[in-house]
């Protein structure tokens, strides 16, 4: 098997992929969660099993004049736990709606309780985007200077990608953007790049060694000497992250996910579109000189 040959087909099927993704954030775009759009989170533990409709009604039933049963409703662990995603709440109505679900379904305990406002929510998508633009500004910074501009150009390129399909992903699955998302996604980043300089570090080596190796099989051979290491280091994560996303509970659940698809982005963008679309540029560049 050659991972450059797989990779010349990748890096295609990638940018196929990237296109696709982007569309999916135009429509149906992303769901964007109350940290950003503004609003309550609601997380309850009641006596006995409920189901979403009967928690609307109860909702609606105590503050009728907000029309409150069209909330975002999700069961966490069973049907006892729940988390309430709406309009913005006074404290006023916030303790009418936990009066009414103790009425009604009864050993209510208060798990959480979130109020964000419209104004906090847009300064957090400004800096949620800030955060990320300014990472991968310095990422090629920092890769162009310690090895050179098509290196840094590459990385940042994968970096877009895995972003992207983490973004389409959560697209697909219609899961909430919230700020650990937003973490999840700077720590992908992190991750991504680690690996990606791993192998682009054997491949500045190997042309050091090796200056009139043909390019194909230099980084070919790069990819194969950083496969062990990379694939050692992302099972490890990826078990970790897996527990986390299996037993960590709700309020770490999408950063967990958003997490576990970035790792198995993050190693398939390293090994199979980094290297190959370093060599498809250099390929491309050389052509002219060699004429």
């Amino acid at each position: 098997m050659s991972f450059v040959s797989i990779g010349r087909k990748s890096v295609m099927i990638s940018g196929i992929v990237v296109v696709l993704c982007l569309v999916l954030l135009l429509w149906p775009g992303l769901n964007w969660g109350v940290d950003f759009t503004g609003g309550t989170i609601l997380e309850r533990r009641v006596g006995r099993g409920v189901s979403t409709g009967e928690i609307g009604a109860v909702m609606d039933g105590a503050v009728p004049e907000m029309n409150l049963s069209r909330s975002a409703i999700q069961l966490v662990d069973g049907d006892r736990e729940f988390i309430v995603r709406t309009h913005e709440l006074s404290n006023d109505e916030i303790l009418r709606i936990d009066k009414a679900f103790e009425e009604a379904f009864g050993g209510l305990v208060e798990l959480r309780t979130e109020v964000v406002g419209p104004v906090i929510g847009r300064e957090l998508v400004r800096n949620a985007v800030l955060a990320v633009v300014v990472a991968s500004i310095g990422i090629l910074l920092y890769v162009a200077y310690r090895f050179e501009h098509r290196f840094a150009v590459v990385a940042v390129a994968a970096l877009f990608h895995d972003v992207v399909l983490v973004l389409g992903c959560f697209v697909l699955l219609r899961r909430e953007i919230n700020s650990p998302f937003v973490a999840s996604v700077l720590t992908v980043v992190g991750y991504s790049i680690n690996n990606t300089i791993v192998i682009f570090d054997r491949m500045r080596e190997n042309l050091k060694l090796s200056p009139k190796e043909p390019l194909p099989e230099l980084v070919e051979g790069s990819i194969r000497q950083s496969l062990t290491r990379t694939i050692n280091t992302s099972i490890t994560t990826l078990l970790t992250v897996l527990m986390l996303v299996i037993f960590g509970g709700s309020a770490i659940r999408d950063f967990a996910l958003a997490l576990l698809i970035g790792v198995v982005v993050g190693t398939y963008s390293s090994v199979l579109v980094s290297g190959p679309l370093w060599l498809m540029w250099t390929e491309r560049q050389r052509k002219p000189k060699m004429a």
